[in-house]
């Protein structure tokens, strides 16, 4: 109950602050004009921060009316002092543009003392160094997360919201009753915040706010390794996996500014919400992508901790196999004026990398390794359990060198790395079946001429096989699945609708979907067939008949309306343009042959 409060209060006084901040900002000049890596057209207050730290404090004062917080009082006085430590540097920075420098040292100055007041003055309870050092990089690195993805409205703040959320609920209570309280009252100040800070936003919480936040955060999420010093990796894993968004952000663009021979500290418009927006995401969805993908990080953690029947290895590693295709797939979209790896081409391995990288397909392979490792120790996993499983597990540590060995080569026997991810569709099946087949037939002949049958089980060799031919497939298409929905959020391209759903209608909306540079999205077809109506063909629903044809446009924003076939002529033709004239929507034909 003392925790609803606590949330509570801390909502309506962050309403309250940020009304106060934002009729005030303006008399101290603290307002940001429009600028390129925002989206905001007109002047905006800055400074939310002090309306989120205000009301995490009187939301933290109402928890100290509670009988709670003497058991834990070292660590929320240090986690606390650390976060209004670094909301002062913020308003400093607001207020005076601290160098990147600065700001650093700053960050890795209160994270020393941070560790350092965890830790305590006696030496029995000193960390180890690098304990010590690991910690006070990552207080400063999360802080810096923060701060550099507060670049779209409500971002920062929602991803926050959502990250504290899951601290609390998986890491809050073994934490102590201090700690649990100030994350939540952390949450309903973020809660409160956005109500000011949701697009458009009419309030900006400038790096008094996000400073504030990461610090909070990074500080809470160091206690755990105090807690269990002998557990340092498992907390820490739980905390990568709810922080997800912030951390996959900054080592984004951290690398690829690193490729593009740009440096770190420089600003710009290559953030992971920036890239999303140039394929034509709306910020709105921009928003939703990105805390959905903190929701996953989240719930990945939770099974982590809840769902024990499941090998935790094989979670983390379907969720980084995720993240890192998202990155791959982003990091196509360019960002630096045609020089996103200017720094590669100039260094003096670039002839080997780009060997490597066009004609052998390196990614692909380096992913294959990571997949069939994932998928033969899976099928382990889920044949054996107990005894049984550790009895059986050395042969696969000692048998998988030589699995991936003859896997490999298995599926570059069967020309799978020839195929191309942006067109990887069901045609491609045969190629995945026959390098998956091959590898599972020579690991049938490796296992019975090393081992003569022992340590080897028919059942994993078929579970081995059937997941690892569904993760390339999944991984492969994964690129034609991103493009398709990227092109169908892109505000940017004409909403076609396509009258004909015959052999012509079809070729044309596959090419659409296939080439951007069309800028054509397909919303349906038109077709008097009854048996195509309310059927999906290619991927795209039949909308109805003619009849329909005026609803349909309305209903779903038509842009303009293609002519599939030659056969569409006369009294149809002249019905067809009789409507879009009504409409104000062009009608064109576009004929291509079916070779």
């Amino acid at each position: 109950m003392i925790a609803f409060f606590s949330g509570l209060i801390a909502t309506l006084t962050a309403i309250a602050v940020g009304a106060g901040v934002r009729r005030l900002a303006p008399v101290f000049g603290a307002v940001v004009p429009p600028r390129p890596d925002r989206w905001h057209s007109a002047p905006t207050p800055t400074m939310g921060g002090i309306a989120i730290a205000a009301a995490t404090m009187v939301g933290f004062g109402v928890g100290l009316a509670g009988p709670l917080l003497e058991s834990d009082i070292v660590e929320w006085s240090a986690v606390l002092a650390a976060g209004l430590a670094m909301f002062v540097v913020g308003l400093f920075d607001d207020r005076l543009q601290l160098s990147p420098v600065a700001k650093l040292v700053a960050s890795l100055a209160v994270g020393a003392f941070l560790v350092f007041a965890l830790a305590g003055i006696e030496p029995d309870g000193a960390l180890p160094s690098s304990y010590t050092l690991l910690g006070t990089i990552w207080f400063a690195g999360l802080c810096h997360s923060f701060n550099l993805l507060d670049n779209m409205d409500g971002l920062a703040a929602g991803v926050a919201l959502i990250a504290t959320a899951f601290m609390a609920a998986l890491i809050g209570p073994s934490l102590g009753a201090g700690l649990f309280i100030l994350l939540i009252a952390l949450v309903g100040a973020l809660a409160g915040f956005l109500y000011w800070n949701r697009p458009r936003a009419r309030l900006f919480m400038g790096d008094c706010g996000s400073l504030f936040i990461g610090a909070l955060l990074g500080g809470v999420s160091l206690v755990p390794v105090f807690h269990a010093r002998i557990a340092f990796v498992s907390p820490m894993v739980l905390t990568v996996l709810i922080l997800v968004v912030p951390l996959f952000d900054t080592a984004f663009v951290l690398v690829l500014r690193r490729l593009a021979g740009r440096s770190a500290t420089r600003g710009g418009t290559d953030h992971v919400s920036h890239r999303l927006v140039s394929l034509g995401f709306s910020e709105r969805s921009v928003l939703r992508v990105l805390f959905a993908l903190g929701l996953i990080g989240g719930l990945t953690a939770w099974l982590l901790l809840r769902w024990t029947t499941v090998e935790p290895m094989l979670i983390v590693a379907v969720f980084a196999i995720l993240v890192i295709l998202t990155g791959i797939y982003l990091a196509r979209v360019p960002a630096y004026n045609a020089e996103d790896f200017k720094a590669l081409q100039k260094s003096s391995f670039a002839p080997f990398l780009k060997d490597l990288a066009f004609k052998w397909h390196v990614g692909e392979v380096l992913l294959d390794l990571v997949l069939i490792t994932v998928c033969y120790y899976a099928a382990f996993r889920l044949r054996f359990e107990g005894d049984e499983l550790l009895a059986f597990l050395p042969y696969f540590t000692a048998s998988l060198p030589v699995i991936l060995g003859v896997k490999l080569a298995a599926l570059y026997t069967s020309g799978l790395y020839r195929r191309s991810w942006e067109t990887f569709g069901f045609r491609d099946l045969a190629a995945v079946a026959r390098g998956v087949g091959m590898g599972s037939l020579l690991t049938v002949a490796v296992a019975y001429y090393l081992y003569r049958g022992q340590g080897s089980s028919r059942v994993v060799l078929v579970l081995d096989g059937l997941l690892l031919a569904l993760a390339i497939f999944a991984t492969r298409a994964s690129f034609r699945t991103m493009n398709l929905v990227a092109s169908a959020r892109n505000r940017r391209h004409r909403r076609v609708l396509v009258y004909g759903a015959g052999g012509y209608g079809r070729l044309l909306v596959r090419e659409m979907r296939a080439n951007s540079s069309w800028k054509m999205n397909p919303v349906g077809f038109i077709d008097d067939d009854p048996m195509k109506a309310h059927r999906w063909i290619v991927g795209v629903p039949v909308r109805g008949s003619i009849d329909e044809l005026e609803l349909t446009m309305s209903r779903y924003s038509v842009d303009e309306v293609i002519l599939s076939s030659p056969a569409i002529n006369g009294r149809v033709e002249h019905r067809i343009k009789e409507v879009c004239a009504r409409l104000q929507r062009p009608v064109r034909r576009l004929d291509m042959k079916i070779t």
